[in-house]
């Protein structure tokens, strides 16, 4: 068996960035920049009234109260042609661009309005209620980096940038292969001796989750050549994932049927629980993940080697999900194995993270993996720990995790 470290070590040198493809904006949430995205334009283009009021001279208003004449009007989207004169005033609404000789705004709350005749009550400074020019953003500045995985705020200021295509990453394709004959697909009908698969659904619903597009290849059932034959249409996918067989029972057949269409496998098994038997190879230009059937397993793997793997194709900066919480629980001794350890998480009142293990920590329990909230992480040999002892966390809540 090898670490945690070196298994994760093997699997993400495999991997390099994928190429890069141009698309229009409004798909561009979720995806990840190829480029640094620099400003086409100014914003604002010109100095513009932050509020509704008056534009005025501030030197004209020192000696407030003043009463000053107004000698136009300036929605947003127009203009005041010509300067502004001593003693004079423009009315001017929020996101209008100032006259020229304004610098700065009286709201309209401060003045009393007689036809045409502005009476200021108070002097204000120049610069007031004004948005300079370039106050957002400058033509040909970086507003965001390569690598960035987009969300609506970045979507909202690439558009403000007059950029409506964007070069991002191509999208990881994970094909998913399940594989036994004891399992089916939700929906369809189920014999006595058998259950519904999650994995594969769990699986495609994290690699969307972490950027990628997952290939659903179907069941493979227990026989060398449906395993063979199912796994072929993987063959332009950057990824194949498969869930069960990867162990070394009598229908634990991923190895041998694949290893007769090329397979190089680097090792097959973790010193990790859940997800020992989880092996890794490559198949001609497409790598193989071979996950453990149990869900649980299935799931902290995903978690661990494809989140990853995908943010290493992506060129996106891994997900940093560790914490320190406190222990809720004693726990044991651990063996030689990297423990990851399904838990539910709450505040003490000194606003401390406190981490609780589940009692039932079977790998067959998906229920127990949509209640939690973080797996705390036990390295090899840990001593035993008391409650209130720090403990290392992965938070499963937060949304870059992907599950």
């Amino acid at each position: 068996m090898i670490s945690v470290e070196d298994a994760r070590a093997h699997i993400l040198e495999a991997f390099s960035v994928l190429p890069a493809e141009e698309i229009a904006l409004a798909e561009a949430a979720g995806r990840v920049l190829a480029e640094d995205l620099v400003a086409r334009r100014t914003q604002p283009p010109a100095a513009v009234s932050a509020m509704d009021g008056y534009a005025v001279r501030a030197a004209d208003i020192t000696a407030a109260p003043v009463t000053l004449r107004q000698i136009g009007a300036v929605p947003a989207g127009a203009s005041h042609d010509g300067a502004l004169g001593q003693g004079e005033c423009v009315r001017i609404f929020t996101g209008a661009p100032l006259p020229e000789g304004a610098d700065a705004i009286v709201i309209q709350e401060d003045v009393e309005a007689q036809g045409d005749d502005i009476r200021i009550a108070q002097a204000v400074p120049a610069g007031t209620y004004v948005r300079p020019a370039g106050l957002d953003f400058k033509a040909g500045e970086t507003g965001l980096a390569a690598g960035r995985r987009l969300t609506a705020r970045d979507i909202g200021l690439a558009a403000a940038m007059n950029r409506p295509w964007l070069r991002v990453r191509q999208k990881p394709r994970i094909a998913i292969l399940a594989s036994g004959d004891e399992v089916v697909m939700p929906g369809d009908p189920i014999g006595p001796n058998q259950i519904v698969s999650s994995n594969s659904h769990a699986l495609a619903a994290f690699v969307r989750a972490r950027g990628g597009q997952p290939v659903m290849l179907g069941i493979a059932r227990d026989t060398i050549q449906s395993i063979r034959e199912t796994a072929a249409a993987a063959r332009d996918a950057d990824l194949l994932l498969t869930t069960g067989g990867a162990s070394v029972g009598d229908h634990d057949l991923i190895q041998e049927a694949l290893g007769e269409d090329g397979l190089d496998l680097d090792f097959w098994r973790i010193a990790m629980r859940p997800g020992k038997p989880l092996m890794f190879g490559r198949m001609a230009s497409t790598a193989l993940l071979g996950f453990p059937g149990n869900p649980v397993s299935s799931m902290v793997c995903a978690l661990i080697f494809l989140g990853p793997a995908i943010d290493r194709m992506l060129g996106a900066p891994p997900a940093d999900l560790t914490d320190t919480a406190r222990l809720g629980t004693d726990l044991r001794a651990n063996d030689r194995r990297q423990d990851y350890l399904r838990a539910g998480l709450h505040r003490a009142e000194d606003g401390a993270l406190v981490a609780t293990p589940f009692p039932r920590q079977d790998s067959s329990m998906m229920a127990t993996v949509a209640r939690a909230e973080c797996l705390i992480l036990r390295p090899p040999l840990a001593p035993a720990a008391a409650a209130g002892d720090p403990v290392s966390i992965l938070h499963l809540s937060d949304r870059s995790s992907g599950l």
